[in-house]
């Protein structure tokens, strides 16, 4: 077992490696190399489905629960507001800066060095597996599902009632033990084409607007403790009309909804139709809303180190994963996707270190 000081260094060098190959969504293969070559040069055989790359502790016992360390390590762009080269890592007092320090790569090496630490301890009462997917900012089809489908070869992830997992996403080591689940709609208004000047036609743009605007005003009954009501959001509306004299006959436009766990995405679906004209696309009804128990073993053992719960307003792989899962990690959720990036050393070697006490009291 690796001294925990040995560590540390170990897990900002590769994140500031990391740092510096872009790794959008669909284009992480590089950062993949990397993490794959960081594992074999650490003797850790390791597994790659496309762009995840995932390993197991080696005294891995089929016979055991199973505790999943996981992170990703895609990117969305670098937005225009970056001062700072977005893929050189630097450091100035204790910030790390660049793309994807906080999101999620000082959650990622953090629990790799978890990893590294009880890879070969023996005796223990879970086998810990630990995978590095791709393609979560845009809840891609290649990441954490091809992972769990696919790794099933090796060892199937909820075969056992005790297996769960530990995401690693920005929350200042504080538990998001729910999460809202995400609709996306594309909606049609329809109307017919006509001359602007006379009155003819009808106009999907204002048919879309009284749409739109019952979507602004309209609150859902149902409150959660932990994510609040459900909340809508439309995000963009297009024509395709550029005439100034033509009545459009369609109008489109998209709505982002953020769903408790009080309804399913059915039960959404029909009351927007009742009362909505527009037609309306659901793009998936994969991402749904997330919860574990608060009595679970990992959510107790981080509440006796002082940590609090809460319910997370963003989607992450928690709500692929399809077991039980506790989302904390490093870095601040609020400073994702800014320009800029950057997350404090000192709250990596925070999150090293309680990952580290938390596993450890689960499996010894």
């Amino acid at each position: 077992m690796k001294e925990i000081s040995e560590l540390y260094p170990m897990a900002i060098s590769l994140l500031k490696d990391l740092i510096s190959i872009p790794s959008f969504s669909k284009e992480e293969d590089k950062t993949a190399d990397i993490i794959q070559e960081f594992l074999v040069g650490q003797h850790i055989t390791c597994h790659r489905i496309k762009n995840n790359i995932f390993a197991y502790n080696s005294t891995f016992d089929p016979s055991k629960p199973t505790i999943l360390l996981n992170s990703h390590h895609d990117t969305v762009k670098p937005n225009l507001g970056y001062t700072k080269d977005p893929f050189i890592p630097i450091t100035e007092d204790v910030k790390l800066y660049g793309l994807g320090s906080n999101d999620a790569g000082g959650c990622l090496v953090s629990l790799m060095t978890t990893f590294l630490y009880y890879h070969d301890a023996t005796d223990l009462k879970y086998n810990i597996c630990f995978a590095a997917t791709a393609e979560e900012e845009i809840s891609g089809a290649n990441g954490m599902e091809l992972f769990i489908k696919e790794s099933s070869n090796i060892h199937t992830l909820g075969r056992h009632p005790g297996d769960f997992a530990i995401i690693g996403e920005p929350t200042q080591m504080q538990m998001a033990v729910a999460e809202k689940g995400l609709l996306v709609l594309d909606c049609i208004a329809r109307g017919q084409a006509g001359h602007a000047a006379r009155e003819e036609g009808i106009n999907a743009l204002y048919l879309a607007l009284e749409d739109i605007n019952w979507l602004k005003n309209h609150t859902f009954d149902k409150v959660s403790p932990f994510l609040g009501p459900v909340k809508m959001t439309v995000t963009s509306i297009h024509t395709e009309n550029k005439a100034h004299n033509v009545v459009p006959d369609t109008c489109s436009f998209v709505v982002d909804i953020r769903v408790n766990e009080l309804y399913t995405f059915d039960e959404i679906l029909d009351i927007l139709q009742q009362n909505l004209t527009s037609e309306i696309n659901p793009r998936s009804k994969r991402l749904r809303s997330s919860m574990i128990p608060e009595n679970h073993p990992v959510v107790i053992a981080y509440k006796n180190i002082g940590k609090s719960v809460y319910g997370s307003p963003t989607t992450s792989d928690k709500a692929l994963v399809g077991i039980p899962a506790l989302k904390i990690g490093p870095g601040d959720s609020a400073r994702s996707h800014t320009a800029d990036e950057y997350i404090n050393i000192n709250e990596i070697n925070e999150g090293i270190r309680d990952y580290i006490t938390i596993v450890g009291n689960l499996v010894n």
